[in-house]
Order: C-alpha cells, then sequence, then structure tokens
C-alpha cells in the first residue's frame, strides 16, 4: 500500500490538483507526492516555510494571526494552506506545522501538530497529538495528511 500513489491516482482520476505548505515536514510530504511515477500531471509545487518569517513573507501568512496563534495552530495551518491554494491555483492544498522536538515550542508540547486542506469547499484543519521521536512525528504526519486528501476524493467522487 502507497498512500502517496493512491492520493495521484485518485487526484487524476478527479482531473483535480494539489499544492503544499509545509513547516514541520519540511517538504516531506510534497517529496512523498512526487516520488510517485507522473506526479507532475496533479502536484503543482510545495512551499516550504519553516520560519515565521517565511510564512508571512512567502506564504503571505498574516502577521495577526501569528502574532495571535503562534506558528503552531489551526489558524495558521488554515492561512497556510488557503495561501498556497491561491499561490498555484490548484483544487487542493495541504499545510503542515508543529513540534516534533526536541523541546516545546511556543509553550506546545511536542507532538502537537496541525494540518489542514483547503480545497473550494472550504478549510478542513484538524489538530494531532502524535508520540516518538522527530521523525516519527513528521513521518506520520504526512501520513495523515495523505489521508486527508484521500478521504476528501473519496468522498467527492461520491457526490
Amino acid at each position: 500500500m502507497n498512500p502517496a500513489a493512491d492520493v495521484v491516482a485518485a487526484l487524476r482520476m478527479a482531473g483535480a490538483s494539489v499544492a503544499t505548505a509545509e513547516s514541520l515536514t519540511g517538504g516531506r510530504l510534497c517529496a512523498a507526492l512526487v516520488d510517485v511515477p507522473g506526479a507532475s500531471d496533479v502536484v503543482l509545487g510545495g512551499i516550504v516555510a519553516y520560519t515565521a518569517e517565511a510564512k508571512t513573507g512567502v506564504l503571505g501568512v498574516d502577521q495577526a494571526i501569528l502574532d495571535e496563534f503562534g506558528t503552531v495552530g489551526a489558524a495558521t495551518a488554515t492561512a497556510m494552506a488557503q495561501n498556497a491554494r491561491r499561490q498555484f491555483d490548484s483544487t487542493y492544498a495541504l499545510s503542515t506545522t508543529g513540534v516534533a522536538g526536541p523541546e516545546p515550542s511556543e509553550g506546545k508540547a511536542v507532538g502537537t501538530v496541525f494540518i489542514a486542506l483547503a480545497s473550494a469547499n472550504g478549510i478542513d484543519v484538524r489538530a494531532l497529538a502524535l508520540d516518538g521521536g522527530r521523525d516519527a512525528i513528521r513521518n506520520e504526519t504526512v501520513l495523515q495528511c495523505l489521508s486527508l486528501l484521500l478521504a476528501t476524493l473519496k468522498e467527492e467522487s461520491q457526490r
């Protein structure tokens, strides 16, 4: 089973596209997608915005969101996904932000993660509390994003 291959196939069948906006995962999500042969048909690109400055300057996240909620939060993940979707003009955009460790950040525990999926139907943001070391948290975040998009694509294909 390859969740990224399943997502690419489902996007192709739907005639849809995806972009990514990543912090916590540092490009792993987009890399997982583009590792699939033929991904260029559906993956438009990704932005790694690891710092607060990159989130505002490159992704266009409003500084007021970061001031109020920090770089790790639902509002930040939402803005990242919405802005990536707009910048790439994609059908969907996924975002990741969180604390992979080894230390807490902004008063948030290691394993605190937010992912978001933006589409024409709005935003689906999820708060995750993940266990494990840095790599395990980052890898599980990628899997959670792929699962979210795949479930959404399946749901929309049944409408």
